[in-house]
């Protein structure tokens, strides 16, 4: 009999802790870099409010490979403001893809120009940075620094600058004559640069407007001789409110310092690439660091929450596939704030209430009309008479 008990009370815990894990399993919202080999992730690194009651939610996807997310639409993209869904049938909200729009982005390519790239490396690295620069929308913006021995360790070849032929002409001229390689303080140098380029201020033109500023180096890792070291600048990045992603090519033989990029890389939401020997393969990867930047995405939603001065909590959840049932969900906020009567922003919100126009008559919702709890109320009965 006790035999039999024990046996009982092992099967009821193998059912229990069957069902717990099937419970788990459908609670579970993939996390940012999930391992999981399907698993996805998605990043909000701006949120527009200038245009109120229309804002604007800039954000980022990417697979189990990194790589972003395609065809999203708002029935596998949700809304929450203050703790309502918005229901995407009754239209107050889009999902748009940076690549068809306006909104530019920037980027700082650094080049290690030291003695040691001299040749094939970095002859591969100028062919890459050209490549880069001739994939570019017109509007987006390129800065080129080359790490070499002077004072700071690194050379401004050009400011940010939208012209690829200006951008060419100064890429020509960089040569890879320097003795040290000040890795650190080049990319702290860039993360300035990137710090002062205006992210989110409106302007009179959207293709004024920078939504974001990438990071690309090409180098083999070995720093010699920064004033920052690699914890500073890591501690840096991560203070940052607005990410800046930093995607590392990492070539040459000397492979036992690559794991320098790597940790910066992956600590600002970038990518780490290990080109190793492979120089010619340069190409093809900032092609994809490209469709990376230009895959980017914007919710923009028409607000109903009355002009207060206050921030308030919103939500971006992604299911995908759609209809999978498994939902990513990222936290924001947003300012309810009246924007300055400048002509061109009033414009501007006039072609968004075109785009997005005010709920139809009898309609004063963006929300869901809560069907859990219609659902759950008592039914009224009718009496035959």
């Amino acid at each position: 009999m006790l035999k039999v008990i024990n046996q009982q009370k092992k099967t009821l815990k193998c059912q229990f802790i069957a069902m717990l894990a099937a419970l788990l399993t459908v609670l579970s919202i993939p996390a940012i870099g999930a391992s999981d080999p399907g698993g996805y992730g998605l990043k909000i690194y701006k949120v527009n409010s200038g245009l109120y009651p229309y804002v604007q939610i800039y954000f980022r996807t990417f697979d189990q490979n990194q790589q972003p997310l395609v065809n999203l639409n708002a029935m596998n993209v949700g809304l929450m403001v203050k703790g309502k869904a918005y229901d995407p049938a009754k239209r107050q909200y889009q999902i748009n893809s940076i690549r068809q729009r306006q909104e530019a982005t920037r980027s700082v390519l650094i080049l290690d120009a030291s003695k040691s790239m001299v040749g094939a490396p970095f002859g591969a690295a100028l062919r890459a940075s050209a490549r880069y620069i001739d994939s570019k929308r017109p509007q987006d913006e390129v800065a080129i620094l080359s790490i070499r021995d002077t004072k700071t360790g690194y050379d401004v070849v050009s400011e940010f600058e939208r012209d690829p032929g200006a951008l060419g002409r100064r890429l020509a001229d960089v040569k890879a004559d320097g003795n040290k390689s000040r890795i650190y303080d080049s990319i702290g140098a860039a993360m300035q640069m990137c710090g002062m380029a205006a992210q989110g201020s409106v302007t009179p033109s959207a293709e004024n407007y920078i939504v974001s500023c990438s990071i690309v180096v090409f180098s083999d890792g070995f720093d010699d001789g920064s004033a920052l070291s690699r914890e500073e600048l890591n501690g840096r990045i991560t203070a940052l409110n607005i990410p800046i992603p930093v995607y590392s090519l990492a070539y040459t033989k000397q492979s036992k310092h690559f794991k320098n990029l790597e940790s910066l890389s992956k600590n600002s939401f970038g990518i780490y690439y290990l080109i190793g020997e492979a120089a010619d393969r340069m190409q093809q990867t900032v092609e994809q660091i490209q469709n990376i930047i230009q895959s980017d995405y914007v919710l923009t939603f028409r607000s109903v929450v009355p002009v207060d001065g206050e921030e308030h909590a919103i939500k971006v959840g992604v299911e995908y596939p759609s209809g999978s049932g498994k939902f990513t969900y990222e936290n924001a906020k947003m300012e309810a704030i009246e924007p300055p009567p400048i002509p061109v922003i009033m414009q501007m919100i006039q072609q968004l209430n075109q785009a997005i126009p005010p709920l139809p008559a009898g309609q004063t919702s963006p929300y869901f009309d809560r069907p859990a709890e219609a659902a759950s109320a008592p039914k009224a009965t009718t009496t035959a008479q």
